[in-house]
């Protein structure tokens, strides 16, 4: 049965991968900054939203997406800065993007949403308790650990609505993000095989995880 999903970040790296793999049998509602990649692409509706700016809810017609079965939150911010020089504006800009956008975005979507509904949040092993952690990586890796805190508040405050949350802590994967963060570092897994893995855990995870975080890494850096 055709789904609605909607997918933030997916102009690029792995995002762009699941509107590819997900639109060849689903609705998919893409969420990103950069829309020219999709525009032309089969059962996509494209709309251009910049998750930095505090308001971008307020931009959007969440009338015209109906009914929401899926909702994988992709977009991501990193700063690669010691930090010694990270300033309260670099904090900002990457919760806003990686934790506060996902909470606006969710809140929003709510009445959307229903019982089999299945809300991804895409997190990294950086942001996992006793993980390996990097220097340059305090904004990145402290607010992926908010992600995964909240999404076990959301499974655990909307359990009886048959809602479910999860998150997945991605290890290393090869796209632009992750050459920014370790430049000339070659991951084992390509974006379209993570592409891959995060699809059918999206369409199928709910029916065995709620308030779980997965990690999913054949490596980190």
């Amino acid at each position: 049965m055709q789904k609605t999903i909607i997918i933030t970040g997916a102009s690029r790296g792995i995002g762009l991968e699941l509107v590819k793999i997900l639109s060849e049998n689903h609705r998919i509602i893409a969420l990103s900054r950069n829309v020219e990649n999709l525009k032309n692409l089969p059962h996509v509706e494209a709309f251009s939203v910049d998750f930095s700016d505090p308001t971008f809810v307020e931009k959007l017609d969440f009338n015209a997406f109906g009914k929401v079965d899926c909702v994988i939150h992709n977009a991501g911010k990193l700063i690669n800065k010691p930090f010694e020089k990270l300033t309260h504006s670099d904090f900002l800009e990457v919760y806003q993007v990686n934790v506060f956008a996902v909470v606006q975005l969710t809140q929003a979507l709510l009445p959307h949403l229903q019982k089999g509904s299945h809300v991804v949040n895409i997190s990294s092993m950086g942001g996992i308790q006793g993980s390996s952690k990097f220097p340059g990586l305090a904004a990145y890796s402290s607010s992926k650990g908010a992600l995964i805190n909240l999404t076990e508040m959301l499974a655990a405050e909307y359990k009886d609505s048959g809602i479910s949350f999860n998150a997945l802590a991605l290890g290393a994967v090869q796209t632009e993000m992750l050459a920014e963060a370790f430049p000339g570092y070659e991951a084992p897994t390509t974006a379209r095989e993570m592409a891959q893995f995060i699809a059918d855990f999206t369409l199928n995870g709910a029916s065995f995880f709620n308030g779980k975080v997965l990690p999913v890494a054949l490596s980190t850096p």
